[in-house]
């Protein structure tokens, strides 16, 4: 399984994903599930993924193919190319779209699931930063200031935080924080979603990624959130009302 959560704020866009994959209990491997795209001043794209690994794959093969066909033909439209996130968006669904068609049903024949889900965030110069929810059936959603983050996976654990913390006029750190608790709420109650984690952060307006990080189990920052989340939960908890006398 995994854990993928994507933020969309008035300053930006947050996304992490963790990177295990869990077929089973004799058969947990690491795969990155987050990927980026970018034209530096022009627009910058996350992509996170989960559900059936070889869905996934395909698509972003799909995507990456046309990347790289577009440098010999320009007139093949390309999630780099085209004229809008919406369009982005659009782009990995009928790849997605395609890949189901191609493969769910022998998939589904062998036992195994075929649904796969996509996150898609990014902003483009232009336009405003864009956060949208691509199923299996290739249709999508899109965040709004009633609903500015999406998740996929084992998203359960982690959403209490991010329903109390974030809304559209949270800063990109505090959304930031907020995300990496929720995955570390996820880490502690999920035994198939795991370390190492990947991290991107695009800021409003500047059409390149600020952050784009591997954050490893041993990292110090990391640790120090989780540890001073869970000292503050104990603390909270204590300093509450008694219920019984």
């Amino acid at each position: 399984m995994t854990y993928c959560v994507a933020v969309r704020v008035d300053q930006g866009l947050v996304m992490l994903s963790d990177t295990r994959t869990n077929a089973g209990m004799d058969n947990i491997a690491r795969f990155r599930k987050s990927f980026t795209y970018s034209v530096p001043g022009e627009r910058a794209i996350t992509m996170m993924c989960s559900g059936n690994l070889s869905i996934t794959q395909g698509v972003k093969a799909m995507l990456g193919q046309a990347i790289k066909d577009a440098t010999l033909d320009p007139g093949i439209e390309t999630i780099l190319n085209c004229p809008t996130m919406n369009r982005v968006a659009q782009i990995v669904g009928d790849a997605m779209c395609t890949m189901q068609g191609r493969y769910r049903n022998t998939i589904e024949m062998q036992g195994s699931g075929a649904d796969a889900s996509i996150l898609i965030a990014g902003q483009r110069k232009g336009g405003k930063p864009r956060l949208y929810l691509i199923y299996s059936a290739g249709n999508f959603i899109e965040a709004t200031e009633d609903t500015p983050f999406f998740q996929i996976g084992e998203h359960k654990y982690g959403k209490p935080i991010l329903d109390r913390i974030v809304q559209r006029e949270t800063s990109l750190e505090d959304a930031a924080k907020a995300v990496l608790l929720s995955m570390d709420s996820t880490l502690r109650s999920n035994l198939s979603v795991g370390m190492p984690l990947d991290l991107t952060v695009i800021e409003r307006d500047q059409f390149d990624f600020r952050v784009r990080t591997r954050i490893e189990a041993d990292d110090e920052e990391f640790q120090l959130l989780s540890h001073g989340w869970s000292a503050a939960l104990r603390k909270g908890f204590e300093d509450l009302p008694k219920v019984l006398d």
